[in-house]
């Protein structure tokens, strides 16, 4: 670990961005320049004290999820998460290993939508991160770990919670289009990747899914327009719009409602209450949340 090369490099990309590139207000004037230490903490769900030790070079060496942290807080591109990576002694993540890292362009088209639902994915079905109205839509899904963190893993294998959201009749279709696009990955990436470590471990646990892995459909696209099922508003119609990378391998997810719509008020109305549970004959008040994430490392 290079602790003065880390230091000077992370204070340096942190010195280089202003409070619009990361989605927050400017406020006011500021007398240094760049982001706080405190909003890029706060951006990587870490400690302030944790990362002033790591500015000035007698922090403990940063786990592999922080440094994936410290790099979508910081916008880093591919290039600069692998160097952060490797001035902090770690080897830098794999195309597929599912570090978290998320494509800058996308994150800057994310941090700019807050009205709609939006959620990044890689291409194994990984939530990467999302806005607070897909959270309220979906659920909390960035948190996940290991195979649960897929999409398609869960969808096979906690079927009664990860197909609640979609209607009965839509499901079928659903489970193919999973497995489908499961094999667009899978061809890319090879068995001995993540995509095949999910697809040997659902080959195992869910019949369901060897069935249709061996039909060998081969598609990877998103529905224009889908029927979700919210716990407390109940059916949304919604159109999807999907933005990939260049390479494919992550996609910006946005889910809009056509304006003046039911379903437009429903979203509404999510914006509001947020994630809180609605009580049965109770009127709904908003309540705040507090993020939550990785604590600074000790």
């Amino acid at each position: 670990m290079d602790r003065p090369a880390l230091a000077d490099f992370l204070r340096r990309r942190r010195e280089s961005l202003r409070p619009e590139d990361v989605g927050l207000p400017a406020g006011a004037r500021r007398r240094a320049p760049g982001l706080r230490r405190e909003e890029v903490a706060g951006l990587a769900a870490m400690s302030t004290d944790y990362l002033t030790r790591l500015e000035q070079r007698r922090g403990p060496q940063p786990s592999e999820p922080l440094l994936a942290s410290l790099a979508r807080a910081l916008r880093l591109s591919g290039d600069e998460r692998d160097h952060l990576f490797r001035l902090a002694g770690r080897n830098p993540p794999g195309p597929d290993a599912g570090s978290g890292f998320v494509a800058p362009a996308l994150q800057r088209v994310l941090d700019r939508l807050d009205d709609t639902p939006a959620l990044v994915l890689s291409w194994l079905g990984e939530t990467l991160v999302m806005n607070r109205m897909a959270v309220a839509l979906l659920g909390e899904r960035s948190g996940l770990r290991g195979l649960a963190r897929s999409e398609v893993y869960r969808w096979f294998t906690e079927p009664d919670a990860a197909r609640r959201l979609y209607p009965q009749e839509d499901r079928d279709r659903q489970s193919r289009a999973q497995v489908a696009s499961l094999r667009v990955a899978y061809g890319v990436l090879g068995p001995r990747s993540r995509a095949g470590e999910i697809v040997h471990a659902l080959q195992r646990e869910s019949p369901e899914f060897a069935e249709l892995w061996r039909r060998h459909e081969v598609a990877r696209r998103f529905e224009d327009h889908k029927v979700l099922l919210h716990p407390q508003v109940g059916a949304l119609e919604l159109d999807c719009q999907a933005l990939f990378t260049e390479d494919q391998s992550q996609c910006l997810l946005v889910l809009t409602a056509p304006p003046r719509s039911e379903s437009a008020e429903k979203l509404a109305l999510l914006g509001v209450i947020g994630t809180q549970e609605l009580q049965p004959d109770a009127p709904a008040s908003p309540v705040r949340t507090s993020p939550t994430g990785v604590a600074g490392e000790a």
